[in-house]
């Protein structure tokens, strides 16, 4: 093979290895329009979208949140539909649709004793208090920053074994409650948690349920929750890289034993951290 035509023929191999490294996991062209997205079509996942730069997208009729580059993230919560229907409108006005199909999931069902009776139904003393805990995470992830670390690749916040799962059903202490929507890490008290993502910390507080908590905005309405902090290491307002530590594992709060309870929210809707982080060995 001639030297010329080696290089060239290494530069394709290196493009198409990059290009399907980083094209996610469904793509639709359509003439001049193009659609890219990111993540699992599946109950509980985030996906990350883009269109052309200039481009309206709707998702089942709703407007979504779009930046400049043309950026944007839908989700799909734990007892989602089969059926979606996402539509783009270019800058020329000529309107595109594509139809995803969303697979069901099957949740485990989880069975914790021992709690203090106070966390499993809290006293009336403490009501007042857990409204007020209920406003300050409600008003942390309020806003929309055209902020996009969201699109980059997670990373495990801590080290440990999985102890809990997203949408398990939790009985405690034998009373059926909400279903799980967080990822648990189980690890000693005071292993580092890190972010798993870039984020501006929108709440760093002591709160009744969840104990010591800090959430983080990586953009475009999606944040992290870090539940029963033992310690909590960044204030209000700060930009945190990917991989900074932000906190150490604790159990406080209504929790058994030492752990990280991790969360994803893209606004109120709540999804599965474990669809963005590669798998654990």
């Amino acid at each position: 093979m001639k030297e010329s035509v080696k290089v060239r023929w290494l530069q394709t191999k290196l493009f198409l290895t990059l290009f399907f490294f980083i094209v996610p996991v469904s793509q639709v062209t359509a003439k001049n329009e193009a659609l890219v997205l990111n993540g699992e079509l599946t109950q509980g996942s985030l996906v990350r979208g883009q269109v052309t730069p200039g481009a309206t997208v709707t998702f089942n009729g709703k407007p979504v949140n779009i930046n400049a580059q043309g950026k944007f993230v839908i989700g799909f919560p734990r007892e989602a539909e089969e059926k979606h229907l996402l539509t783009w409108t270019d800058k020329q006005g000529k309107v595109h649709e594509k139809t995803l199909h969303v697979a069901a999931r099957e949740y485990d069902i989880q069975r914790i004793d021992g709690l203090a009776p106070k966390m499993v139904t809290p006293p009336k003393e403490v009501t007042e208090r857990i409204r007020n805990d209920s406003q300050k995470v409600s008003r942390a992830r309020a806003n929309v920053r055209d902020y996009d670390a969201v699109f980059t690749r997670f990373i495990w916040p801590a080290e440990g074994p999985v102890t809990g799962v997203y949408g398990s059903q939790r009985i405690l202490n034998g009373e059926p409650k909400w279903p799980h929507y967080g990822l648990d890490v189980g690890s000693p008290t005071g292993t580092p948690v890190v972010a798993p993502a870039a984020g501006y910390v929108v709440l760093a507080d002591d709160l009744y349920y969840s104990g010591n908590t800090i959430i983080l905005d990586h953009g475009m309405g999606v944040y992290s929750t870090f539940l029963h902090l033992h310690e909590m290491q960044v204030k209000v307002g700060e930009l945190i890289e990917q991989g900074h530590q932000i906190g150490t594992i604790g159990s406080t709060g209504r929790s058994t034993g030492p752990h990280l309870d991790w969360r994803i929210n893209l606004g109120k809707m709540r999804l599965d951290p474990a669809l963005l982080v590669p798998p654990r060995n």
